[in-house]
This record gives C-alpha cells, structure tokens and sequence, in this order.
C-alpha cells in the first residue's frame, strides 16, 4: 500500500497530503459538500525521485482515481467503501 495520499480539488488550486485511503475518504466526504468543484484528484506515493546528480528530488505520485461528487451514486459508494474498511 502507499504511503501518502495526496488529494487534489478545486481545479488544482488546493492540496492535501493524507496518511491513508480511509483518511482521503473522510476528508473528502467532509470537505465535498462545500469545495468549489465536485471534482478530487486522489494521487498515491508511488516511490521517490532520483536525479540526474543522484540526490533524492522527492516522492512520485501517480493517479488513482478521479472522485466526482456530482456523479449519482458517488457519495454512497464513498460512505460504502469507508464503513467496510472500518470493520
């Protein structure tokens, strides 16, 4: 599993780093309703960045999925996935 989570809503212009998917599902339900857009970008570590001189250049994120709020369903489904990972 990867390490950090980072979130990404508002058209690009807000970020959050998170521990966890359990963590990105909380903070999305939570802050969704009231975000300037549906739309959140969940991107997970995937490794770190080494360069060209062999120093560390930080972590790698890549995209896991794409939450839209307003997509029917979507906020279920969220609420769903976080009851079963509670268990």
């Amino acid at each position: 599993m990867p390490g950090t989570w980072q979130v990404l809503f508002d058209g690009g212009h807000q970020q959050r780093y998170l521990p966890d998917r359990q963590a990105v599902l909380r903070y999305v339900l939570a802050v969704g309703p009231r975000a300037a857009s549906p739309r959140f970008e969940v991107h997970a570590e995937t490794g770190r960045v080494l360069l060209a001189d062999g120093s560390d250049g930080g972590c790698r994120f890549a995209l896991v999925e794409v939450i839209d709020l307003a997509r029917p369903g979507e906020i279920e489904r969220l609420r769903r996935e976080l009851a079963v990972a509670d268990e």
